[in-house]
């Protein structure tokens, strides 16, 4: 009789592997006692539960947590989002090079490591979860839509699409191409997605991957998200990697669960159910009308991993560090010309830091120099942000607000140079800059799975916003001495873009004021607020047992000197600037 204990896990066909436990190891007679020989619980008929069929697994398992799967060449591995991942033979004649295992080098969130210290996942799970939802996204089309006749050859491009999407990017994330790329080789226009067509082909050349050449240049555009050249394969195709319609693909699905998970952040988005309420009406997917503020939610929960993870101001700083090592060691690492050679590119990974930091090479020095201040947490300061109102956005430009703009505005013992203040302009949206998202795409409804149609946001919630991007200067100083001279002279510019007309300026209070502390880089609580302190100390309740009574604590009504002077920081200078004195004696 064939042992179904679930406590046992039997070695696979002709495996020398051997059982986990063997059945000596358990009193098994309770168990046996309570269960039949088809593994239900002796319990009355109508309340019998089942074994759960995990208990004996369907394939084999090595120490490594990777499955063996029931196919020749295909394994399974553990995946903490997805769960079990299945990569078939084309995925793992992929996985298993130099150029696709050059993604566990690589973290998902670049510096924002620096920040949240769960964020450790890398480019190389990423990949392989955005490929599973490419694969698990068509072969559902393949499976309730036989009428879009979806070749083998289709699901195989999809899901090495997803896997390969993200074999461009460089070190620390989009620090590369967003940051350094543009500094280090003006005027260029390179990007990781060109990247990934690029190390695709070195993928596919040194390692003889059996893909013919109309299939890889298909993969290429489905990295890309357009169809590029004549193409006859199906539009909706193209949106499941990388979609330029509305943004919604398996890759956000991927990336926005995986984030979450790792930062810590508590989310309800359920994408496996977003994939099984779509279907292909007209060559496009469409979603289920329940789905639409599931939608809304989506993109409201990638919005603020942007306004909360990957633009932290802290996390900014550091990037801009990187930034400035990483230009600082160019001529002596040849960093930015390895973008034009597949076979350099694979050795550049985050390891980058550590090379220079190895390096005995002269010339070095200011690299290195910038690198220890990130080791010791002695980050450039981050001095200051501007919301950007709607109607000042012709005004408040890059080429008005600036280094130089803000240099000019310094005061006559400051002695600021333009290398001294860094200024961003930040974009926050729902993925399609000021458009909304949703707008792009089509539902259906439950009794007509034929139509198509559109939903506006006012059927669907009057609190769904108006407004999908927000405008934000950010002002940050390399040296820390100077963070008081940088943000003065921040407020100075701005007033003039800020002044009513009778000459008063409404210039909004700054985002560090009262809480605002030179020596840190983010405003600190445990620095108690200036007004705060003052309105405590001369504003006891009535009857002196209230929250700020001084009699139950036990103070007295006069400040100290020292409060004296903590009370007394805050001086005005004219145009909206205030002067954040030093507390440290």
């Amino acid at each position: 009789m064939e042992d179904l204990s679930p406590f046992i896990v039997h070695s696979n066909g002709g495996s020398n592997r051997s059982s986990i436990h063997e059945p000596s190891d358990f009193d098994l007679s309770s168990y046996n006692n309570h269960h039949n020989n088809s593994g239900i619980l002796a319990t009355p008929k109508g309340n019998r539960i089942y074994r759960r069929s995990s208990f004996t697994p369907l394939f084999d398992r090595d120490v490594s947590g990777v499955y063996e799967g029931e196919g020749p060449n295909e394994k399974y591995i553990n995946d903490p989002i997805h769960g079990h991942v299945l990569l078939d033979n084309d995925c793992l004649s992929c996985i298993d090079t130099p150029q696709f295992q050059r993604l566990r080098d690589l973290k998902q969130l670049g510096s924002a490591y620096y920040v949240f210290p769960g964020a450790t996942h890398n480019r190389f799970e990423h990949s392989i979860g955005t490929s599973h939802l490419a694969g698990e996204l068509i072969e559902r089309f393949r499976d309730t839509q036989p009428e879009l006749e979806i070749s083998e050859s289709d699901i195989k491009c999809v899901k090495l699409a997803g896997l390969c999407h993200d074999l461009g990017h460089g070190p620390f994330s989009h620090v590369f191409d967003n940051e350094f790329i543009p500094r280090a080789i003006p005027g260029s226009k390179w990007t990781h997605e060109q990247g990934s067509e690029m190390m695709l082909e070195y993928l596919v050349d040194d390692n003889a991957v059996d893909i013919s050449r109309e299939e890889l240049n298909f993969i290429k555009d489905l990295i890309m998200g357009e169809r590029r050249g004549n193409s006859q394969r199906h539009a909706f195709l193209f949106d499941i990697v990388s979609n330029k319609r509305n943004s919604l693909d398996v890759d956000k699905y991927d990336y926005i669960q995986r984030d979450c998970y790792n930062v810590g952040f508590k989310s309800s988005i359920d994408c496996s159910r977003l994939m099984k309420m779509s279907r292909v009406i007209d060559d496009q997917i469409c979603w289920h009308h329940k789905e639409v503020y599931n939608l809304y939610e989506l993109y409201h929960t990638r919005f603020s991993l942007f306004k909360r993870v990957y633009t932290h101001r802290v996390g900014k700083a550091i990037e801009y560090m990187l930034t400035d090592a990483l230009l600082a060691a160019d001529s002596i690492m040849g960093i930015s010309s390895a973008i034009f050679s597949g076979e350099n590119y694979l050795h550049l990974t985050d390891d980058i830091v550590r090379q220079i930091e190895r390096s005995r090479e002269p010339g070095l020095e200011e690299s290195k120099a910038i690198l220890k201040r990130i080791r010791t947490r002695n980050l450039y300061k981050f001095v200051d942000e501007l919301l950007i109102p709607r109607e000042k956005l012709g005004r408040l430009t890059k080429h008005n607000v600036n280094s130089t703009e803000i240099v000019s505005c310094q005061g006559p013992n400051d002695h600021l140079k333009e290398e001294d203040v860094i200024v961003e302009f930040l974009k926050n949206n729902y993925a399609m800059k000021d458009q909304n998202p949703v707008d792009g795409i089509k539902f259906f409804s439950k009794t007509n799975h034929t139509v198509s149609y559109h939903i506006p946001k006012e059927k669907v919630s009057s609190l769904i916003p108006s407004e999908f991007q927000e405008n934000i200067i950010r002002v940050f100083a390399r040296d820390p001495s100077k963070v008081k001279a940088v943000h003065q002279s921040f407020r100075r510019l701005m007033s003039k873009f800020y002044r009513a007309s009778d000459g008063t300026s409404n210039l909004p209070p700054s985002s560090t004021s009262p809480y605002y502390d030179s020596r840190n880089t983010t405003p600190e609580r445990s620095n108690v607020p200036l007004a705060w302190i003052q309105s405590r100390q001369t504003s006891p309740t009535p009857g002196g047992t209230g929250y700020g009574s001084m009699k139950r604590r036990g103070r007295s009504s006069s400040l100290s000197p020292a409060r004296r002077v903590r009370s007394n920081v805050l001086k005005s200078l004219g145009d909206g600037v205030m002067d954040i004195s030093d507390t440290e004696n």
